[in-house]
């Protein structure tokens, strides 16, 4: 990547990461847990237990974007060491929407650098496909990070970066 990138978030020891927050399916009445902290490494760790019971069935990590501009941006690209399961990479344009674009993407429990062409994201609510365009890139105020597979699992994704091109 080249000059040409901007930084959303960037995990390193100086790393505030209050305005990061856990959304379960407890808000529906699911039982899934999750976590966010700072590892010694000082990379952020969403981990915990995805539970499909009272209809449960997802965890989430979602975080306000504050100030980062998108536009003539491409693509997201982010840097994450997985634990073989999929995730899903959201992002929103604006907080007032209920609707996110979506990626999803498959970690090997090695360090990957996933690039995600805005294009390809597609607009979801609620786990269902909305009949409108894909992500343009024109505005960005939320990025997430969904476990979601339809079965009971623990998960653990480390993050080191997110960035856009």
């Amino acid at each position: 990547m080249g000059s040409t990138e901007t930084t959303i978030f960037d995990f390193n020891e100086d790393s505030n990461i209050s305005d990061w927050s856990i959304v379960d399916d407890v808000v529906m009445g699911g039982r899934s847990n999750g976590r966010f902290f700072l590892n010694e490494e000082h990379n952020g760790v969403f981990q915990g237990y995805v539970s499909l019971e009272n209809n449960g069935g997802f965890s989430s990590l979602r975080h306000i974007v504050k100030d980062k501009p998108v536009i003539n941006k491409t693509h997201f690209f982010i840097r994450v060491k997985g634990d073989g399961k999929r995730y899903q990479f959201r992002s929103k344009k604006s907080n007032r929407d209920n609707h996110s674009y979506i990626a999803y993407f498959n970690t090997n429990g090695n360090w990957q650098t996933i690039e995600i062409p805005f294009n390809t994201m597609e607009p979801a609510f609620r786990g269902r496909m909305l009949d409108m365009p894909n992500y343009d890139g024109e505005q960005l105020e939320e990025v997430a990070f969904l476990i979601g597979n339809k079965k009971e699992q623990d998960f653990k994704l480390e993050i080191d970066y997110i960035k856009v091109k």
